[in-house]
């Protein structure tokens, strides 16, 4: 397990490699033609998160998903099981569902041609079909994408052969919390959504994960939050810790937008988790927000280069949500936070094309671990493998 850093470990390697050190480059938060080979080299190479799986709970349920430059479709199958595909119809390129979710039947049929595709994806039926005895009809079929069940999402992977999961997606969750077992207490899998909101922010999916990341704004735009969270008016931010999880202030009873009490504590979260917020980012487009009686799941979906979709779960113990229980306060906390943090997101997409970003910005010793994720960008459009 990685040494938890202490203040002072952190100031003395800051100091190591200077107050101030560059960022990317402005043209690359708009450059279309990067935007493309981010979409290739990342999104489409590793693992997204797409969907929440109980959004599918009956067989024939569906929804499409945009993943990097491919519509992907995600259904619930006749065996209870999640499956993947390309939504795409292998006879003249037809794109099968055109509607974001939906019920089929029994199976999805393509509208230009007829051809009928089972939930398994195999080809069950076509025009004519039983005169072209050599169709095979599983080449023929939709072509599947690798999935991958956890934290009661559905986790695809393009790639032909995708990377591990453990040692990317769980990587980044045990690196922030010192071990995979900290993010099991919450059960995440089992709890239910009790708010979604979906954002539509014109700004680039890297300055939102830089956002994220760091807390040097936090005591200018966010005020809610730090009278909720009183360390985070200090500018470092929590998930710069391994371990750390940031405490409610003493007043504080709950994760809500005025103190007030929450909800029960969900019943695996651990004593010195209890009155702590942790955060966590798993590249490439996943936040997850920790609190003792819910959890804030963000998946973001990069549309263009100055656009990305943001969707949000609040997520709470069944009983809270089957009893119609008022959520209003927790989820306009972070609504708030979301709020802010986009609308600086969206201030800062038009400035990223001024002559004076051509070089890019700087971080102070605070945010040098954006310097991290920024390396972690660099080094996969680089790569040759895609």
């Amino acid at each position: 397990m990685t040494e938890t850093p202490t203040t002072e470990t952190v100031t003395s390697e800051a100091e190591r490699v200077g107050s101030l050190i560059r960022t990317l480059p402005g043209h690359t938060y708009t450059d279309p033609t990067i935007f493309e080979l981010e979409q290739e080299k990342i999104f489409e190479s590793g693992w997204f998160c797409a969907v929440r799986g109980a959004d599918l709970p009956n067989a024939g349920d569906f929804r499409t998903v945009q993943i990097g430059r491919e519509s992907v479709l995600v259904t619930r199958s006749r065996d209870g099981s999640l499956r993947a595909f390309f939504n795409v119809c292998l006879h003249r390129g037809s794109r099968l569902c055109a509607e974001e979710t939906g019920t089929v039947k029994r199976s999805f049929q393509c509208r230009y041609h007829a051809w009928t595709y089972g939930l398994d994806g195999k080809l069950i039926a076509a025009p004519n079909l039983t005169s072209m005895p050599d169709v095979d009809r599983t080449e023929f079929g939709l072509k599947p994408v690798h999935l991958r069940e956890w934290l009661g999402y559905a986790w695809l992977c393009l790639a032909p052969v995708p990377p591990s999961f453990v040692d990317t997606v769980m990587a980044d969750v045990v690196d922030r919390l010192g071990a995979v077992d900290a993010i099991d207490n919450y059960d995440i899998d089992e709890l239910s959504v009790g708010k979604r909101i979906t954002y539509d922010v014109k700004a680039n999916w890297k300055l939102i994960i830089e956002n994220f990341m760091e807390c040097y704004h936090c005591a200018t735009i966010h005020p809610e939050l730090t009278e909720v969270l009183p360390e985070f008016a200090d500018g470092y931010a929590a998930q710069y810790y391994v371990g750390h999880g940031a405490a409610f202030g003493e007043d504080v009873s709950g994760f809500t937008v005025d103190g007030s009490e929450g909800f029960g504590r969900l019943s695996g979260v651990a004593d010195e988790q209890d009155r702590s917020y942790y955060a966590i980012t798993v590249r490439p487009q996943v936040f997850i927000n920790l609190v003792p009686d819910h959890v804030i799941f963000h998946r973001m979906y990069p549309m263009s280069a100055d656009r990305t979709i943001v969707e949000c779960d609040w997520l709470y113990a069944k009983d809270v949500v089957a009893s119609g229980k008022d959520v209003s306060r927790s989820v306009e906390l972070f609504h708030r936070v979301n709020q802010q943090d986009f609308d600086a997101c969206e201030q800062c997409q038009p400035a990223m094309s001024s002559r004076l970003y051509a070089e890019g910005g700087v971080l102070v010793p605070s945010e040098h671990h954006i310097g991290e994720f920024h390396e972690w960008v660099q080094n996969a459009l680089a790569s040759e493998e895609g």
